[in-house]
């Protein structure tokens, strides 16, 4: 019995190691392109190349050594300055064979702008755009340089769904389902109000609404399951992540954890209200996050697979969520990268890529520590 004890004790700490959680590997940025203005947003084209938005309105494609190309022909009018500009690209699941691509953009109109979203194709040579379609406009349209919203992603039954800030001046209209203001709507590729949409003939709500109470989201991704998840910067705090589910109320500008700017609440000051959803994970101080992904590749190690990645403005930096059974369990600074990170996406080579919203920004590849 002597020597039972020792061999007990070492699979009990065997079996004790094996439960630990993975370790994280330390991560560095590889620049891929420098000097870029204002980079909104990064797709990944077949051929290894990136296409790239620039805020001023600028779209262009980089190659894979990181040479710039010329900006592209056919790109819409674009309402700049404040933070309009030319947002959001992602490429149609069958890119590859219709090269079709989706833009959002703050277009301009007679009274004010607004967030809109186009479809285009990107011709043979990836000089220019072609057969440019607006397919959405928000309504109404607002004179007004802020809170655009604007990340697209395309649904596994390939429908779009959209981000809408509610611009700043408007926020008491997030609350109401007669207008864009403050929301996240699901389109067809045509347009057109997407089938099942929760508010679909229900009188004085717009048909092609998803959910609403939203106040600038920046950064939206796909969970494994296949529900949208998003993030939204908050007033001074209170930036939020939520699963975007249909027809639900996620509070803005009625409960917030952040406070006006300067001080003070917000309305009333409330955190929580029946009928309104809870964040499933807020920051207070605000960390200003744009951009998000989550790692489904294995290039990072099982520690980071189905992670979130969200990126920080404010501080420069990719922070990572690790969750379970949909709550978000540990929070982490997983790449100072020094620059605001405006947008996070994981490539077809399974990298996570940045780009950072700097006069002369970045396209950087996050890499694994030597």
């Amino acid at each position: 019995m002597r020597q039972a004890v020792p061999a007990l004790a070492l699979a009990l700490a065997s079996l004790a190691l094996l439960m630990q959680p993975a370790q994280a590997q330390a991560l560095r940025g590889e620049p891929v392109a420098t000097g870029l203005e204002r980079p909104w947003s990064v797709a990944f084209l077949p051929d290894g190349r990136f296409l790239v938005t620039e805020r001023p309105g600028r779209m262009r494609v980089v190659d894979a050594g990181g040479k710039l190309g010329p900006p592209l022909g056919g790109v819409p009018e674009v309402v700049t300055g404040g933070q309009a500009g030319l947002f959001d690209v992602v490429l149609d699941s069958q890119f590859a064979s219709n090269r079709t691509l989706y833009f959002c953009f703050a277009e301009p109109a007679f009274a004010g702008n607004g967030t809109a979203l186009a479809r285009a194709r990107l011709s043979a040579d990836a000089s220019k755009l072609e057969d440019l379609k607006v397919i959405f406009s928000q309504k109404p349209k607002v004179s007004s340089s802020l809170h655009f919203g604007c990340r697209i992603v395309e649904t596994r039954d390939g429908l779009l769904f959209l981000t809408l800030g509610e611009r700043f001046s408007r926020k008491e209209q997030a609350q109401r389902l007669d207008n864009h203001i403050g929301k996240i709507v699901r389109i067809t590729k045509e347009g057109a109000p997407a089938p099942g949409n929760p508010f679909i003939g229900r009188e004085g709500a717009l048909p092609e609404i998803w959910s609403y109470g939203h106040r600038n989201s920046q950064g939206a991704a796909l969970a494994a399951d296949g529900t949208l998840w998003m993030h939204e910067h908050g007033p001074q705090g209170g930036d939020e992540v939520n699963v975007a589910l249909p027809g639900r109320n996620y509070g803005w500008p009625v409960i917030t954890y952040g406070e006006n700017y300067g001080g003070g609440p917000v309305g009333e000051g409330l955190t929580a209200k029946e009928g309104m959803e809870q964040p499933l994970h807020y920051w207070v101080p605000s960390i200003a996050p744009s951009g998000m992904a989550f790692v489904t590749s294995d290039r990072y190690g099982p520690a980071m697979k189905g992670n979130l990645f969200v990126g920080s403005l404010k501080f420069g930096y990719l922070a990572r969520l690790e969750f379970a059974q949909g709550k978000v369990t540990r929070e982490s600074k997983a790449l100072q990268v020094g620059e605001r990170v405006r947008d996070v996406k994981q490539g077809p080579d399974g990298w996570l890529y940045l780009v950072t919203d700097e006069a002369r920004g970045s396209l950087i590849r996050v890499l694994p520590s030597p």
